[in-house]
């Protein structure tokens, strides 16, 4: 697609590496949806495009839907060549309609981090649905004991569990905020604790849990629908904390939906306390 006689828009493709890192990692304007795999790593999925001037891309957009119904903005990212307004009109009308055209997806998602890109959605018929909040935990927080089930275990999770980790997920959660099978096996890659809760051989909960430089991040918690309300997810988040302090941990910190009152009850059971960071999560029905 040609924009004029110097810029066209184009799908980006492996070849762009090296190019889109250099976008990301030096220019002002970037904005990646936090998650396990990076932008680089959605290369080679739909849609994915950049806008070009003589050989050099300008600005980039990704949001390759995954799950399949929920298209997240996984990249936006700008350079000094060409203007931010121009750079999101031009991407922004180019991908709208693909996915739009696509069986699967129904809806556009987003947590903006900065204000100007805040502002970009809310231009382009994007609205609030939800915040997100920040909550930590610090190691002098004192652990209330929790009590599982009988016939309920936890064990550290491993690779081949994650069939089963994947349908507790999207059993447990809204399909906005289900993981995919891919993002599992990222997300597992990079843990500094996962485990699962089990009863007769079959998996009813688990959590994921990341390094950071002063602890840890849980990052995700989950448990069957039919288990809720029974301890499992306490127990799942007590038993993490014990390993990072058992690794001299300092700080966890965990994200929640500030409306998931069933969560915020299980992390300030363990001690974690809100820390006034909040992010707006936007929506655009297609």
């Amino acid at each position: 697609m040609k924009l004029n006689q110097s810029y066209i828009v184009r799908s980006a493709t492996l070849d762009d590496r090296q190019n889109l890192a250099n976008l990301i990692h030096f220019e002002t304007y970037v904005q990646r949806h936090l998650e396990w795999r990076s932008a680089l790593d959605w290369l080679g999925c739909f849609p994915y495009k950049v806008v070009e001037k003589k050989g050099n891309i300008l600005a980039a957009m990704a949001c390759p839907p995954d799950p399949p119904q929920i298209a997240w903005i996984r990249l936006f990212a700008v350079s000094s060549g060409i203007s931010l307004e121009k750079a999101w009109k031009t991407l922004w009308e180019s991908i709208e309609p693909e996915i739009r055209s696509m069986a699967t997806a129904d809806r556009i998602v987003s947590i903006p981090l900065y204000y100007w890109f805040r502002n970009l959605l809310e231009k382009s018929g994007f609205s609030l649905i939800e915040n997100v909040i920040v909550l930590a935990w610090s190691s002098s927080a004192t652990l209330v004991d929790g009590a599982l089930p009988e016939g309920v275990v936890l064990r550290p999770m491993r690779l081949e569990d994650l069939e089963m980790v994947e349908k507790v997920d999207q059993a447990a959660f809204l399909v906005i905020w289900q993981t995919s099978r891919l993002t599992l096996e990222a997300a597992f890659s990079q843990s500094a604790v996962a485990s699962v809760a089990e009863t007769d051989g079959q998996i009813i909960g688990y959590q994921i849990s990341t390094p950071t430089t002063r602890g840890g991040h849980l990052a995700r918690l989950a448990t069957l629908p039919q288990f809720q309300g029974k301890g499992i997810g306490y127990a799942l988040v007590r038993d993490a904390l014990i390993r990072f302090i058992q690794r001299g941990a300092q700080t966890i910190t965990v994200n929640t939906q500030k409306n998931n009152l069933a969560s915020l009850a299980i992390y300030r059971k363990a001690g974690f306390i809100a820390t006034g960071e909040e992010y707006p999560v936007y929506q655009y029905l297609l």
